[in-house]
């Protein structure tokens, strides 16, 4: 068995407008990737930190759809929902993200993948909130290891096919 090999996540705050932006590459082509994160058999497999059970209430993935997931440890829920408003295959997903404990707080979030060749993907994605002390706050809420543990996560399920 070979070990999966993990990227470095990149994680940068904008100066100049309330935004974060995350870069990952993947050692797998755009549309393996794309489908890890449109496919909800799959998405339930990485996204988010360790140790946290996800369980997607419904996730209907096309540009005009939505959806809504939790997840839960020790008894504790922690609701997301939003509308994606476009999906380009292998492309790029553009969608709003609100956590429910914080329900103005409305994200709109575009991710975009880039073909680098040989099999691997750049994924940069972007997340606009209507304030820096938004954008602080989601920092602040431990966004980075989630995203991090997630992306390893992630890398784990493209390693298996």
């Amino acid at each position: 068995m070979t070990a999966t090999r993990h990227h470095e996540t990149q994680i940068e705050v904008d100066r100049e407008v309330p935004l974060v932006r995350i870069t990952r590459e993947f050692d797998a082509p755009p549309a393996k990737v794309f489908r890890a994160h449109t496919d909800p058999d799959l998405l339930v497999r990485w996204l988010g930190p360790r140790g946290l059970q996800m369980r997607i209430d419904h996730y209907d993935c096309r540009t005009g759809g939505s959806y809504r997931y939790l997840h839960s440890t020790d008894g504790e829920e922690y609701a997301f929902h939003g509308s994606f408003h476009e999906i380009r295959p292998d492309e790029r997903i553009v969608q709003t993200f609100t956590f429910e404990g914080m329900p103005d707080g409305v994200a709109l979030e575009k991710l975009v993948l880039e073909d680098l060749g040989d099999g691997r993907t750049r994924l940069v994605s972007t997340s606009l909130v209507d304030s820096f002390a938004d954008r602080d706050a989601m920092v602040a809420s431990g966004m980075e290891v989630g995203i991090r543990e997630g992306y390893e996560r992630l890398d784990e399920v493209l390693a298996q096919g």
